[in-house]
């Protein structure tokens, strides 16, 4: 006998087409879930989070890695805080939940599902999740209504490709470029295709000039590069670089990222897919994807005169900016002995807060999507389920996470990890804060391996255990002030 086609099977259609690689489920939530059925029927992985903030964290950070709506299922109980829903800003994510129609803080919007409209509903979330500025859209679908026969229909569940860039738009920006002698250049999230990265590369040493990211926008262009300054509100490199630049050219800028320090008295060319703006209004704005653009700027900026930056200085600011920003020295240092001791691809991802400064600068990114970091720099519990998610999107490669020892989802989402069999090295800071020893029960419990170091040589034999495993593994550093013996 023939199954008959449900209104879930035609969301978990509509989210296969639409590129989402996985559904994120609740671990404690109803085991009959009609999506979570539909996507094992229709062999759409479903992985199961302890929790809802890790669940909503791991498919965040899903779609962020895929360029695709990620999608996070929690049922009836519908229990999301204010701060979980702030850490998806930014992410194309579909939050489904059942008889839950009410609209949720933080979406951008909430739409409910009749089995009629199955297919339409789900192809609209997923554009909608994608559109700028990208974020996450709340779907509801009603027990009764999942189960309910539904029509498929081939609807595009993928947004459409941007128009090529204008003409007009080019010249003026080719002429704000040729006018300019010493351009500062500030790269984001749209800058981390596969396009996109060799575009900003070659547009950044044809200048040449120095290039500070966003968070997000890490690795676009190889932090040992000597013309990358640092990430955007860490290294503080951008206000002495600011004072002497004569134009800010901001690309690839997702339209939510927080880059108004960077806005100066200097005009401002913005270009990239998002329509992003100063506050002022830029001098000129080309919208399109990065990619196109350069390769059209390139074309009309042939005769430029090289940018009159003193490489001296630059070197030397991009120095002193790790300094300051690296914190407190052994911290950093285990950071960079974890870098060294990884190969090339390794994922590392952070919590925000008192590590972040320090990762963002110690950990080099070579390629883009390598460093991972909340979005709202205020959000808790990141670091442990945007790792999972990068072994899940990226099972061939190494994750490390660095973490505190009293960060709720780097206990919450240990089991998850352990069940999955995630390749992930957790590094938990105790930084003067909770004891450790909870965390460590908690990973005996659960026979993880784990090992609690107070010094430098102890951290790299853990560090060499760790990553010889073929599982998740703990490492506890007991001190902020480790030392090197």
């Amino acid at each position: 006998m023939t199954r008959r086609t449900t209104a879930a099977d035609v969301v978990v259609d509509g989210l296969r087409r639409a590129g989402t690689p996985r559904v994120i489920g609740v671990a404690r939530e109803r085991a009959d879930l009609p999506i979570l059925d539909a996507a094992r029927a229709a062999g759409l992985p479903v992985v199961l989070a302890a929790g809802e903030t890790g669940a909503c964290a791991i498919a965040a950070v899903t779609g962020d890695l895929v360029d695709a709506p990620g999608a996070v299922v929690i049922g009836e109980k519908a229990t999301v805080s204010a701060a979980t829903l702030g850490m998806l800003g930014g992410a194309p994510v579909i939050l489904i939940t059942s008889s839950h129609p009410s609209a949720m803080p933080g979406c951008k919007e909430t739409l409910r599902m009749e089995s009629e409209s199955a297919a339409h509903r789900i192809a609209h979330a997923a554009r909608l999740a994608m559109a700028e500025p990208r974020g996450p859209v709340h779907l509801d679908i009603p027990f009764d209504v999942a189960r309910r026969a539904a029509v498929p229909l081939a609807t595009s569940c993928r947004p459409d490709p941007l128009p090529y860039p204008a003409g007009e738009a080019l010249d003026r920006a080719a002429r704000a470029l040729s006018d300019a002698s010493r351009p500062l250049l500030l790269a984001g999230a749209h800058c981390r295709s596969s396009d996109a990265a060799p575009w900003l590369r070659a547009f950044v040493e044809a200048l040449p000039a120095p290039l500070v990211t966003t968070a997000r926008a890490k690795g676009a262009l190889p932090d040992p590069h000597p013309l990358m300054l640092g990430v955007l509100g860490i290294t503080g490199v951008e206000e002495r670089l600011l004072g002497r630049a004569d134009l800010v050219v901001a690309i690839g800028l997702d339209a939510l990222e927080p880059v108004q320090p960077c806005w100066s008295a200097a005009p401002v060319i913005v270009f990239g897919p998002a329509a992003a703006s100063d506050g002022r209004g830029p001098a000129v704005q080309v919208l399109g994807e990065v990619g196109a653009i350069v390769e059209e700027l390139a074309i009309r900026l042939r005769d430029k005169p090289r940018a009159d930056w003193d490489v001296a200085e630059l070197d030397r600011l991009r120095r002193e900016g790790a300094i300051r920003s690296a914190g407190d020295a052994s911290d950093a240092r285990l950071v960079r002995l974890a870098r060294e001791a990884t190969p090339a691809g390794t994922i590392a991802a952070v919590d925000a807060g008192a590590l972040y400064a320090c990762v963002a600068t110690s950990w080099h990114a070579t390629a883009p999507r390598e460093f991972l970091a909340p979005s709202d720099l205020a959000t808790p519990g990141f670091a442990l389920p945007a790792a999972i998610a990068a072994h899940l999107v990226h099972p061939d490669r190494r994750v490390v996470c660095f973490t505190g020892t009293g960060e709720p989802a780097a206990a919450s989402e240990l089991e998850t990890a352990v069940r999955i069999g995630a390749r992930v090295v957790i590094v938990a800071f105790a930084l003067g804060g909770p004891d450790a020893s909870p965390l460590m029960r908690l990973a005996q419990s659960l026979a993880l391996p784990a090992s609690a170091v107070d010094s430098e040589a102890r951290f790299v034999q853990a560090l060499g255990r760790a990553l010889a495993a073929e599982g998740p593994s703990l490492i506890v550093v007991r001190s902020a002030g480790v030392g090197p013996t």
